[in-house]
């Protein structure tokens, strides 16, 4: 049979959308790329914010129109099943601690036939656990994947190995909070990476994100890892307000003054190293003081990346009936606000790399006629030309924009 699959939301999850579709293909079923051409739909789900939650509702409705068989994964999964089933009465349910499974779920639904063997592809997610050891007020997710639970090191490091020795040239590592990696068996995060860099070859790892109380204990094994040019030198830490008043209200176990301590030490190792936060705007309680903290943060922090989310309330969670919930305009006044400081910060931050020459890993295509490239900290470069996916190029940078840099191919012998 024919299968495709969507999924929406982290990294993460499309990471395991991607092994679910490993395990399809083992089964001999054949991989397709659009939904009219599929018997099977893997609809892999996300809800960390209401407007997704209800994107996925309709998804449901439009594919309950369809007499196509129906997997549903992810996070709603596992939190909203009884929404799915009202939509979706006959599909399969798999919550993602129940992936396991899913060979077996698969089978007996669906047949097995020759195993088909697939490529990896340039780039590639390797998911290194679920769950996390936090206790966020308002974070649905962990509701979804519980506590920390680590993959072994050698079943990551075979995955690794297959990757890299195939034609993989970017591997996402990624975790709900991979700073906590190992902490359940007796690991790291440090000594996960230099496990992989024992293997030779031209290669990027991207770390995912890590939150600071996590990523504090092991950052100094983290930078040391970093002065291996196959890390990226990139750290997206989120950091969810200004206010301390309001990271304890979220339950975040850190303050402003501990966050700004990690970024400092990593930029004193790495001048250059690329920091991306998150921030949560209109969550309940907050003040104008709190929103003008939150402001004067971004300005002050000066990262390469800021995302800026208006709080949802998720059911199930302990913020969603806090009292002092934020009336929804001046929320959205509020990310409006913090969306233009943030973006020029980082529009005055990628005006200083014009003139600059950087080394890049053409990981994508852009535009037509355009491929994005990616510095050694991880910045985007839109780049003209055709230059093949999995190479790397010397680039001159030209131009700016506040979400990335432009440039153009030098030294075009000097390709690998």
């Amino acid at each position: 049979m024919r299968y495709f699959v969507e999924s929406y939301g982290c990294t993460m999850n499309r990471g395991e959308g991607e092994r679910l579709a490993r395990e399809m293909d083992t089964l001999g079923h054949e991989r397709v790329f659009s939904e009219a051409e599929a018997d099977i739909i893997v609809l892999n789900t996300c809800t960390v914010v209401d407007a997704t939650e209800k994107k996925m509702i309709r998804r449901m409705g439009e594919l309950g129109k369809t007499e196509k068989d129906i997997i549903v994964s992810g996070c709603m999964a596992k939190v909203q099943t009884t929404r799915i089933g009202v939509r979706l009465p006959q599909a399969m349910i798999l919550p993602p601690d129940q992936y396991e499974l899913f060979p077996g779920k698969a089978e007996s639904a669906f047949g097995r036939g020759t195993p088909l063997q697939r490529d990896y592809g340039i780039q590639e997610i390797l998911p290194i656990a679920q769950g996390c050891l936090g206790k966020c007020t308002y974070c649905i997710t962990k509701l979804a994947r519980g506590r920390l639970v680590s993959r072994p090191e050698d079943e990551i490091v075979s995955d690794f190995k297959s990757m890299i020795y195939s034609r993989t040239k970017e591997i996402f590592l990624t975790a709900q909070d991979s700073a906590c990696y190992g902490k359940d068996v007796g690991s790291d995060l440090p000594g996960l990476l230099r496990r992989m860099l024992d293997f030779e070859g031209e290669y990027r790892i991207r770390l995912g994100m890590t939150n600071p109380d996590a990523l504090d204990p092991v950052l100094d094994g983290i930078l040391d890892c970093m002065e291996d040019t196959r890390v990226y030198r990139f750290l997206h830490i989120p950091l969810q307000s200004g206010s301390n008043r309001i990271l304890r209200k979220m339950g975040r176990n850190y303050t402003v003054t501990r966050f700004m301590g990690i970024v400092n030490r990593a930029r004193e190792r790495f001048p250059d190293i690329s920091i991306s936060t998150d921030m949560i705007t209109g969550f309940p309680g907050e003040t104008e003081e709190d929103h003008r903290k939150s402001a004067a943060l971004i300005r002050k922090l000066r990262a390469d990346t800021v995302n800026i989310t208006r709080f949802s309330p998720r059911p199930g969670t302990e913020a969603a009936t806090m009292e002092g919930q934020v009336a929804g305009g001046v929320s959205k006044d509020r990310s409006a606000e913090l969306t233009n400081i943030k973006m020029s910060v980082e529009d005055d931050e990628n005006m200083q790399m014009i003139g600059k020459t950087v080394r890049a890993l053409v990981s994508e295509q852009g535009k037509p006629g355009t491929v994005i490239a990616r510095t050694d900290n991880y910045r985007p470069v839109g780049v003209a030309g055709d230059p093949p996916l999995g190479t790397f190029i010397d680039i001159e940078i030209t131009g700016s924009a506040p979400t990335h840099l432009l440039g153009r191919q030098i030294n075009t012998s000097n390709q690998c």
